[in-house]
């Protein structure tokens, strides 16, 4: 009897002593387990102290990784609240400059240009850009064509009723057309047309119409059954009689813009009187015409004050005064 007492108390004991040490063992992994996370968490953090970890975390990482992780955050703050400002500052811009609604996404405005352009190939007056004389032209010259050439196709863009326009002449392999692509981003994807031949050749001669400021025929409106034509030329490349020679040998219709019907000769302190128009000049003349119907607002738009000219008084019955002393700008 005190055996089996015995055996009972060892078998109590045993299994006691079985389920402290499964408790034990099992309290044992966890701490091990928990050991071995900590200690990997700090490995982590010394070999990743560059990484940002984050914001309010609970994991500990060393003094340096917290203090770049701040600085990360706040140079990602300071870029958010300068695209948002930027963001800000563009849409009054277009706003103020252009009434253009800002909910408008440039997608949509540019969706809008190509329409309107692709419109006028169709329906819209024509425009040539003559530049079968560039051959003679110094590099310098060609530079500042091509800037003229991105200034006229600026401002035919922005136009409600832009023009088509035609670079004629104009040769893939020419100096002027590898100054195009180096100054005018987007040259090869501009909506007009170029081409090689000349304009001559390219429209029949009856529809063609030739500004030049030596003829003697004013410009008095704009037809949209011609084509227009101005020289590809620059200030320093200015001879005399040069596009109307070039038209009389063709037999073709010339014309000038009516400055002396409007404008007059200005005294200035610096008795300074340029006759030049450059060729984004006098299309903004012709753009704004078109648009407005009206000559003296055109003049005024592409003929600056800097130019020495200004818009003469009009008389009473709304016509202008001819005044054969007014001297013609020259299209450059």
């Amino acid at each position: 009897m005190d055996w089996k007492l015995e055996g009972s108390a060892q078998k109590t004991d045993s299994h006691e002593l079985q389920e402290q040490e499964v408790i034990l063992e099992d309290t044992g992994e966890d701490s091990i387990s928990e050991s071995f996370r900590l200690l990997q968490i700090d490995v982590e953090c010394e070999h990743r102290e560059g990484d940002m970890l984050p914001t309010g975390g609970t994991v500990w990482c060393s003094k340096n990784v917290q203090r770049k992780q701040r600085h990360w955050e706040k140079i990602v703050a300071a870029k958010k609240s300068k695209r948002k400002q930027e963001k800000e500052r563009r849409k009054a811009n277009r706003v103020e400059n252009s009434g253009i609604c800002p909910q408008h996404s440039k997608r949509f405005l540019r969706s809008l240009t190509k329409e309107r352009l692709l419109e006028a190939k169709h329906s819209g007056p024509r425009l040539c850009i003559d530049l079968s004389m560039t051959h003679h032209m110094s590099k310098k010259e060609l530079s500042r064509l091509a800037g003229q050439i991105r200034r006229l196709y600026g401002s035919n863009k922005k136009a409600s009723r832009p023009f088509w326009i035609y670079l004629t002449g104009f040769t893939t392999d020419s100096p002027l057309y590898e100054e195009c692509l180096r100054m005018n981003d987007g040259f090869s994807s501009y909506l007009l047309d170029i081409t090689e031949e000349d304009c001559f050749s390219l429209f029949p001669l009856d529809t063609l119409v030739y500004l030049t400021p030596d003829s003697e025929h004013a410009l008095e409106d704009i037809d949209l059954n011609k084509v227009y034509i101005l020289g590809g030329l620059v200030d320093e490349s200015i001879q005399k009689k040069v596009t109307f020679q070039k038209a009389r040998e063709h037999s073709v219709k010339t014309v000038r813009l009516p400055i002396q019907e409007y404008m007059v000769r200005h005294q200035n302190g610096k008795n300074y009187h340029s006759e030049i128009l450059a060729i984004n000049q006098v299309f903004d003349i012709l753009s704004t015409y078109f648009e407005t119907q009206n000559w003296p607002e055109a003049l005024k738009k592409g003929v600056s004050s800097r130019k020495g000219y200004v818009l003469q008084n009009s008389v009473d019955d709304g016509q202008p005064e001819k005044l054969p002393e007014a001297k013609l700008l020259e299209v450059s």
